[in-house]
């Protein structure tokens, strides 16, 4: 029997929040199953996890991690004990990215990042996951072309899903229901669909800190790096689809998308 080649999914995950929330934004990640109803597994890359060098979790078992503070008791006593998979952070380590990434066998596991948007999508954490890690040291084209070699695994049924936010300010969030978004963040939020649209990769690459409202809304870059691998494992040939647009607390933007998958 065949594998149907898996989809890339970028997911803006925003608060930790959301993990318990009933909203648009969970409604829409409930409605994500239908793209990709039955992966082999699922390879992660959240801006959550930041190292020196690039790794992979490696375990059995990863642990749930609550990477966060100030948040009610309840975020705290979820977990999400999806398996790990061993062989595929092995193939991952050895054969796709040539011994670039080291295997993790205790320092991370599954952060909200990751799991915070799993559990809409997946909820019965039956799943296979790893996590792999953003090499901080690396320029954004190094993190592009990871994911064009992480790429090939989409035809072995393995789900790609960056997590992360296109805009993240969170010194700028406003805390008032329901805020109107700051003009800078749905400039840059725009600007990143119309050249996702156009096929201006090397310009999402190369010059999302040249403006203003680049620069306000990526002032550190780690929430936008999963961005870059997503569109390096994405293709010509995949349909895009644009699952959710908003901007949260004025200086979040939720964008979610898919490429490829079942339609």
């Amino acid at each position: 029997m065949k594998i149907a080649r898996a989809p890339v999914w970028f997911i803006g995950h925003g608060s930790p929040l959301n993990a318990i929330e009933d909203n648009a934004f969970t409604q829409a990640l409930k409605k994500l199953k239908s793209n990709c109803s039955n992966p082999k597994s699922i390879l992660c890359i959240s801006a959550h996890w930041m190292t020196e060098g690039t790794w992979i979790t490696h375990m059995s078992n990863p642990k749930t991690i609550h990477d966060f503070y100030g948040f009610p008791e309840t975020l705290f006593s979820i977990q999400y004990p999806a398996p790990g998979c061993p062989e595929l952070a092995e193939q991952v380590a050895k054969k796709v990215l040539y011994q670039e990434a080291h295997l993790d066998d205790e320092m991370w596991g599954l952060d909200h990042g990751t799991w915070s948007v799993l559990r809409h999508v997946f909820p019965n954490a039956n799943i296979p996951t790893v996590q792999l890690s953003l090499h901080m040291e690396k320029p954004p084209e190094y993190h592009f072309n990871l994911g064009k070699r992480l790429a090939a695994l989409r035809d072995q049924g393995v789900l790609i899903i960056g997590s992360g936010n296109i805009v993240h300010n969170l010194k700028l969030l406003k805390w008032e229901s329901n805020p109107k978004p700051y003009d800078w963040a749905t400039e840059f939020d725009g600007w990143i669909k119309e050249s996702i649209l156009a096929g201006n990769v090397d310009e999402i690459i190369n010059s999302f800190s040249k403006t203003e409202s680049g620069r306000l809304s990526v002032p550190t870059i780690e929430h936008y790096l999963p961005l870059l691998y997503v569109l390096g494992a994405s293709d010509e040939n995949d349909e895009l689809r644009f699952e959710y647009e908003e901007i949260q607390n004025g200086s979040i933007s939720m964008r979610t998308m898919s490429f490829g998958g079942e339609s």
